[in-house]
């Protein structure tokens, strides 16, 4: 595999600037750009997706976050340079996102030094990434994703009782994957080449559920206008699949009951009956020990279903599986939609752990799904997530009712770092600014004590 190339974009008027930098740069895995106005500049941006921008402050608007100018591309760095630095002028740099300064005529060390830290920064995420591309397929089971030790358990069982099994019983919340499970029992079956056929049971009122699973005959019921097979004929040498069984009537249960028994059906208004060969597989979300102790759901039928049952646990109860789900279905849609994402920006990935998610897989698959389609740059940040995943960002607990603009920065500041083990890169890269803005912060916050012990002394 040959080494990746990455791109440094050059705004600036003087043509110079970008000869310099290229001479400077030799021998390094950079293809330098250059624009010669921002508007051109932002073009390019579009056009190459570069990884680190020098930015001439002339052209700047000395206004908006720096990142904005770029699609909001938060996991760009964006250096400034000028011919003469102040220090309000550098501060207002730093809190307006850039990554770092630079003075010209550019010195060619400085330069290499700063671009070779980029490149190793760059090469340490690149490994990173590959090594969660690798851990995501190691982590693959027909279809499913998971490396808690419940879905890893799960995921065993399935491959021990699929060559087996004649019925079996999924349950487990919502969106938790149950039907995925039952495809997996199928294609690990014998009777993998044959149909999977799905029924969803709650679907359909009682009567055209009868009809539906085991078939009717002309005149059994008012519309009933010729013979019809039932699901279970249809899938017959292969497996049916009744998601929603908790929504079965008794009746039903009971013919039911008899299929799975001696494998003879009768179709509704018919007395002759008509062998098959099926495998089925039952899921609900409901507590079917529950219904049965309340007469809702038949004894016999819950032990001939459950001789095999998988249950599943809702993600809030494996969160060691969110990385990879979120890796999964970001490659998923990224394909899908035609956008080169390559990740989720440290602070998206702290919403996404806090949430509940009350919907489980299913809400995370849509979650990123529709992150996906609302990212502009090549990460998916906190801003691309629907607000019920936003709103989510736990706060830090307020002492007093009512403090500053400032204080509450500084205080938030000081949770994100508790987060992050002090790590200023991280805390950087969760709040939206550079390392800069973190220092400026930090050194802000020692002032502000010196100042209240000073006046309590």
């Amino acid at each position: 595999m040959s080494e990746p190339v990455y791109f440094v974009l050059v705004i600036d008027h003087d043509v110079g600037v970008a000869a310099d930098l290229s001479r400077a740069l030799l021998g390094l895995p950079v293809a330098v750009l250059r624009a010669g106005d921002r508007a051109e500049g932002i073009s390019f941006h579009r056009e190459f997706l570069p990884q680190m921008v020098l930015l001439d402050a002339e052209l700047d608007d000395g206004e908006a976050p720096l990142h904005s100018l770029f699609a909001d591309d938060s996991a760009l760095e964006v250096v400034l340079m000028t011919d003469r630095w102040t220090q309000t002028g550098a501060l207002a740099a730093a809190a307006r996102g850039a990554s770092d300064l630079l003075t010209k005529p550019l010195e060619p060390s400085k330069v290499r030094q700063l671009v070779s830290g980029f490149i190793a920064q760059a090469e340490a995420r690149r490994h990173t990434q590959e090594l969660d591309n690798e851990l995501l397929e190691a982590y693959q089971f027909q279809g499913l994703v998971g490396r808690s030790p419940r879905m890893l358990e799960v995921f065993s069982r399935v491959r021990r009782v699929a060559p087996l099994f004649q019925t079996a019983l999924i349950t487990g919340p919502t969106g938790t994957g149950k039907e995925l499970i039952a495809r997996a029992l199928h294609n690990l079956s014998p009777r993998s080449r044959e149909k999977f056929v799905v029924c969803n049971c709650s679907a359909l009122t009682e009567t055209l559920l009868e009809s539906q699973l085991f078939g009717h005959v002309k005149g059994a019921f008012t519309g009933a206008t010729h013979d019809r097979a039932g699901l279970f004929e249809y899938a017959n040498r292969g497996t049916l699949f009744l998601d929603e069984i908790g929504e079965l009537s008794l009746t039903a249960q009971s013919k039911l009951l008899r299929i799975l028994q001696s494998q003879e059906l009768q179709r509704v208004g018919s007395p002759v009956t008509t062998t098959v060969d099926v495998h089925v597989i039952a899921a609900t979300n409901r507590d079917v020990r529950q219904l049965t102790s309340k007469g809702q759901f038949r004894e016999d039928l819950f032990y001939r279903l459950s001789m095999i049952e998988i249950q599943l646990a809702p993600l809030a109860d494996r969160k060691e599986d969110l990385p990879l789900l979120q890796r999964h279905f970001l490659q998923h849609f990224s394909t899908k939609y035609g956008k080169r994402l390559n990740g989720i920006s440290r602070r998206a990935q702290i919403l996404l752990t806090r949430h509940s998610w009350p919907g489980n897989v299913r809400e995370l698959e849509n979650v990123i799904g529709n992150a996906c389609i609302m990212a502009q740059g090549k990460i998916i940040r906190d801003v691309d997530l629907p607000e019920a995943v936003r709103v989510q960002m736990a706060r830090p607990d307020v002492a007093t009712p009512f403090m500053t603009l400032e204080e509450v920065q500084s205080h938030h500041l000081e949770y994100v770092l508790k987060l992050v083990d002090g790590n200023k890169a991280r805390a950087a890269e969760i709040l939206g600014v550079s390392r800069a803005t973190i220092y400026v912060m930090l050194a802000r916050r020692i002032r502000q004590t010196a100042h209240k012990n000073d006046l309590s002394a």
